[in-house]
């Protein structure tokens, strides 16, 4: 089916019928934008973006082939630093460095400008998900400190454990003691929190006292003399005391206090990339849905728990009273943020005329977009952007051509859809080896979008691999941490973003806590994000987000940044430290060990990826602990392996070996799952099939992404049992 007929369309397109009648129906529905301009606009973008974007993939394809021969023509001598930096400034890997960057990206959202607090990263495919994610801007303590590990064990299983209980309330008081301390005492024995003239005030025991900080009350729910809700501020954040004499736990509490709400997920990245498995029209369809959906408040979802079912709506505002009086409202969601794909795929929603397949992210482009049609439109309190932005998180990136490419294609969108220069802003994932060696100068291309530049360990680390693939095996993946190169490169995407100038006009953001389960932990050691001078850090869970919160408070990220611009800028030489390990140091045993690990963690997660469309999910890894699974953590994993058997550290044999080995662990730990296809004892279902290609053609997968395997694989296990 052609996308229109009309003569003027520079270039005919082959649209998916299902994909056709979604846009026209649906994505297009209130925009203002006519079906026949869409579509001439997409062929224009295809006509012009594709032959730039397999340019750019060539372009990759031969540095890395330069860089693949070097290495190979050195095997078996010492790794020389001098040369191999000399070879990247003469192949044009490495550039030099602009001689000054200024981020000026105008932003009207406080989310992004000024507002420090937990990143939640959520699959866009999934609208449950999606809708929770939206709801977490606000967050229970009392629930998220109840129902994990935080406190340093879970709650007993079954009815309400009141010594437990009493923990959570007694940290909920240190806590208020700690942010909004009391001119004397403490708020553990309140009794009351009465409000006047423009203040409030706490009932002790032996009388009312005042806020050290008056200037923390913001305001007020419900009588001013006995509020249901005390609002507080620090930081910048809200939290919320709440107040329910009714309630099962307000009723044993001298206050009244029935929990302390927190702000929590000030942003949301809605991911359309690493967390989903979109390998089709009908996919993308559903992705795409969701997110228009968000953007216009509307998206829903039917939901059974414990024998109930409800139905699951966005939240509305938040009303209160301000410490001056004054009706104030705040929004009861986070801001919206989302995560188009890279320039590797293709998609078959759309084809040209010959039938070959256009580039995914221009599709990506046009059709996210429309979210700011959909928001201009919309009274400014009820948008998602104030002022109509799209916030577009792009991953992948390899330098500063490609981050040019993607700023010439959001303003060639914005032709298209008649919108504001500068409306799509830009997030750059500091991901791949040459945007972070390349860093300055990939943000004097964006610099009038940037918005967000963030670290992420395990894609970064996947890059890392690949790129140095030919030059050696590779460190154990657990002391990957501990090597130069990460140090440096955590560190110098600080330096960088704050010489830019990115507060006030954009993030700095951290990676995944990639344990859902181990709240503990992560109170003990995700404090160490804001600390690094990052204003965001990715979370895995609404309940996450609520804990990590805590740190947002506890660490002042505005002076820490100031702090850190006194410190030296980490040198490009620390980042080209390459992580290679000393196989003289590895007993047989750690060999064994880092193979099953590897083995046992891809084929957790590529089974539900190829057999259940699962994009991201928390998966056992060979002891047993819950882990956050998406593409990145299976990139490092098959490319460690992949390195590992370049080099001789382990043999094809064995590799297959622990695979069907590792596959009956895999399938013994969802044996619970009626839904699980086993993958033994055939060891050929698709699944495995793709996890064996992830290592044995990993040294040859483009940048060594798992995309165009796990995609073929999960195109296959569709046709072959959902045929229709």
């Amino acid at each position: 089916m052609r996308a229109a007929d009309t003569p003027n369309d520079p270039e005919d397109l082959i649209v998916d019928p299902a994909f056709r009648t979604f846009i026209e129906r649906e994505a297009l529905a209130g925009t203002g934008v006519a079906p026949a301009a869409f579509w001439t606009g997409l062929a224009a973008l295809v006509e012009r973006f594709s032959p730039a974007n397999q340019r750019l993939l060539d372009e990759r394809r031969r540095l890395q082939d330069e860089i693949d021969a070097w290495h190979r023509a050195r095997r078996g001598t010492p790794h020389d630093h001098a040369a191999h930096r000399d070879l990247l400034e003469r192949i044009g890997y490495l550039a030099d460095a602009p001689a000054e960057v200024e981020v000026t990206t105008v932003v009207a959202d406080p989310e992004i400008a000024r507002i420090c607090a937990p990143q939640l990263v959520v699959p866009l495919d999934n609208p449950r998900y999606a809708i929770n994610a939206a709801n977490a801007r606000w967050g229970s303590l009392y629930d998220a400190l109840y129902g994990t590990d935080a406190l340093g064990q879970a709650p007993p299983p079954g009815a309400y454990d009141e010594t437990h209980g009493a923990a959570v309330i007694a940290r909920g008081r240190d806590e208020l003691d700690r942010l909004f301390p009391l001119e004397r005492g403490s708020h553990h024995p309140a009794r009351g929190y009465p409000g006047e003239d423009g203040a409030v005030s706490v009932v002790l025991p032996d009388g009312r006292v005042g806020l050290v900080e008056p200037e923390s009350f913001g305001g007020s729910v419900g009588p001013l003399t006995d509020p249901t809700e005390i609002w507080f501020v620090h930081h910048g954040l809200h939290v919320v005391v709440q107040r329910d004499p009714a309630h099962p736990i307000g009723t044993q509490d001298a206050a009244g206090i029935s929990d302390i709400e927190l702000e929590a997920a000030a942003t949301v990245i809605m991911d359309a990339e690493d967390s989903v498995a979109a390998v089709d029209p009908h996919d993308k369809i559903g992705v795409y849905r969701n997110w228009l959906g968000l953007v216009r408040g509307d998206l829903q979802t039917e939901v059974t728990k414990a024998g109930r079912s409800f139905t699951r709506r966005m939240h509305g505002p938040r009303r209160i009273r301000s410490a001056a009086g004054t009706p104030r409202e705040l929004r009861g969601t986070s801001l919206l943020l989302v995560r188009n794909v890279g320039l590797l795929m293709t998609t078959s929603a759309v084809r040209t005329a010959d039938g070959a397949e256009v580039p995914e992210g221009i599709v990506d482009a046009a059709v996210t977009a429309l979210a700011s049609r959909i928001d201009a439109g919309r009274p400014v309190e009820q948008r998602n952007a104030r002022d109509a932005s799209v916030y577009i998180v792009k991953p992948k990136l390899h330098g500063p051509d490609e981050v040019a490419f993607t700023v010439e294609l959001f303003a060639a969108v914005e032709r298209m859809l008649d919108l504001p220069p500068n409306t799509l802003k830009l997030g750059l994932m500091d991901e791949e080896r040459r945007t972070t060696l390349n860093l300055e100068s990939c943000i004097a291309a964006c610099a009038e979008r940037l918005f967000f530049i963030n670290t992420g360990f395990l894609d970064r680390t996947g890059d890392e691999i690949h790129t140095s693939m030919q030059a050696g095996p590779m460190v154990r993946k657990a002391d990957m941490k501990a090597t130069t190169w990460l140090q440096a490169y955590e560190d110098r995407n600080v330096d960088v973003g704050l010489e830019v100038g990115l507060p006030g006009r954009g993030q700095i953001g951290k990676g995944m806590w990639a344990m859902p389960e181990r709240m503990q932990a992560m109170l003990e050691q995700k404090v160490g994000h804001p600390q690094s001078g990052a204003n965001c850090a990715w979370v895995p869970s609404p309940t996450a987000a609520t804990l990590h919160a805590l740190h947002y408070h506890h660490v002042d990220v505005a002076a820490r940044q100031r702090a850190l611009l006194e410190r030296p800028k980490r040198p490009i030489d620390d980042l080209l430290q390459l992580p290679l390990g000393d196989p003289d140091r590895w007993s047989a045993q750690d060999v064994t060990d880092e193979l099953e690990n590897n083995l046992q963690g891809i084929l957790g997660y590529v089974t539900r990826w190829v057999s259940q469309g699962v994009g991201c999910s928390t998966v056992p890894d060979i002891h047993g602990v819950g882990l956050m699974e998406d593409r990145a953590t299976c990139r490092i994993s098959a490319q460690h392996v992949a390195n590992w058997l370049e080099h001789g550290i382990v043999t094809a044999e064995q590799v297959e070996e622990a695979l069907q080995r590792m596959a009956q662990v895999v399938d013994g730990q969802n044996a619970h799952d009626p839904g699980y296809l086993p993958l033994a004892p055939a060891f050929e279902l698709p699944a495995l099939v793709a996890a064996r290609a992830l290592v044995f053609q990993g040294a040859a997968q483009p940048s060594g992404y798992t995309e165009p395997i796990l995609h073929a694989q999960r195109a296959r296990h569709k046709a072959e049992h959902d045929p229709a």
